[in-house]
């Protein structure tokens, strides 16, 4: 009893600390979406310039999460887990000495290929702790730390900023990853991460190629393309919204966007929880009817008269998107086993690191190319949102269980 009891605690505190590590990554991003505007003005940055600042992190992002998946089921989540920590710690310092544009820019692609190797790594991690049937809900309350980080960061990065510039700001952020990463290598020890002896699970070796050949993989990347764009494009382009179209100081503005933030939180928490219990086996409809929700507050938030209304929009924009976000990472520790689950998640967050890539850069292009105007740059966030409910419609989970070895197979039969 006493020895369940440690173990536990090990698991919360390793739980604990992943979610700190994904507060961290998201405060990184964060700072650079709320230090843009000043950043914007030290640099002389037109809004299609903007973009490319602010997608260049997630084309070295992007590129690395199947590298990264792969990594981690190869090498172990632990030392992908450090690495990548201390790697896009070191940029951020960086970030905080850029000197030009194009520094900038190379800078934040560094940075996102460091980041890149977390998300899966971090998953992986949660197989190699985790038994099977808690790995759902502590994937997504690992997850709920995408939005809280939207929550804290602004909270902090905003006055900060006003305090110390955005130069400073970075280099406080990326010295702070360093102590992170070291906690997570003294409490990721091997003794820690021990399979469960009464956990019955295949750990049969599967090609990538058979991962490939899973139509759960590409759907839940699709959806992911589909939300990771909007919730991207909200983040990289409301905080320049709100200052130049709704006439609000960068402190009003940095405050204000942290309460989207929290119901992006709250949503992603009980989407893990229905996912889990009440809505388990019904999945796909959960996430169409939030998905339309989300892109109808969407519409909303750019077509509203005033900024109590475009908040209160946006906030319900987020609950909605966090209940498809948290359909999309529990699904996988539902279906795929552990010797997998690294790869299938790079693979999925991948196609949602494209959106994000793609998302301020596009934004910003429609935005200059139409004089100023938002409304293009959000039409184009509800397009792609639409991808989400088309592969949502088409998800098959008990089509997606007949594939044999990387499936998870307990007590001799596929779950």
């Amino acid at each position: 009893m006493q020895s369940s009891l440690v173990k536990n605690n090990k698991r919360h505190m390793i739980l604990a600390l992943l979610f700190l590590g994904w507060c961290l990554s998201y405060l990184d991003r964060m700072a650079m979406n709320v230090g843009i505007v000043q950043i914007a003005k030290d640099f002389n940055l037109s809004p299609s310039v903007m973009g490319v600042v602010l997608s260049s992190f997630f084309a070295g992002y992007a590129l690395m999460q199947v590298p990264g998946g792969w990594l981690a089921d190869k090498f172990g989540s632990r030392k992908v887990i450090v690495v990548a920590i201390l790697f896009w710690s070191m940029f951020t310092v960086f970030t905080g000495m850029a000197w030009s544009l194009m520094s900038m820019i190379i800078i934040r692609f560094m940075f996102g290929l460091g980041e890149g190797g977390y998300p899966a790594a971090s998953s992986k991690a949660i197989a190699d702790v985790f038994p099977k049937e808690e790995r759902p809900s502590a994937q997504t309350t690992m997850m709920s730390s995408n939005s809280l980080g939207g929550v804290i960061a602004p909270l902090i990065a905003t006055p900060l900023l006003v305090l110390i510039g955005w130069q400073k700001l970075f280099i406080v952020i990326g010295v702070v990853g360093i102590f992170v990463a070291a906690l997570l290598w003294y409490y990721l020890k091997p003794e820690n991460m021990k399979v469960d002896s009464s956990e019955k699970e295949t750990l049969a070796k599967t090609s990538f190629n058979d991962l490939m050949k899973i139509p759960i993989v590409w759907q839940l990347s699709i959806m992911w393309f589909g939300m990771s764009t909007l919730i991207w494009g909200l983040i990289a382009w409301m905080p320049p919204y709100l200052v130049a179209e709704r006439g609000l100081d960068l402190l009003s503005m940095g405050m204000l966007t942290s309460i989207p933030a929290l119901t992006g939180a709250i949503g992603v928490i009980v989407g893990g929880k229905l996912v889990q219990s009440y809505l388990s086996g019904k999945e796909k409809y959960l996430a169409i009817v939030s998905s339309i929700l989300a892109i109808l507050f969407l519409y909303l938030i750019f077509n509203a008269p005033s900024v109590t209304l475009v908040i209160s929009f946006q906030s319900l924009c987020t609950i909605f998107h966090g209940l498809v976000f948290a359909t999309i990472f529990a699904l996988p520790h539902k279906v795929f086993s552990k010797n997998i689950i690294g790869s299938a998640i790079g693979v999925i967050n991948l196609g949602g690191m494209i959106g994000a890539f793609l998302a301020p850069m596009v934004m910003g292009f429609l935005i200059e190319k139409f004089n100023g105007s938002y409304t293009s740059a959000f039409v184009y966030l509800i397009i792609c949102a639409v991808f989400t409910i088309i592969a949502a419609a088409g998800l098959n989970l008990k089509k997606g269980l007949t594939f044999k070895d990387p499936m998870v197979i307990s007590s001799g039969k596929q779950t």
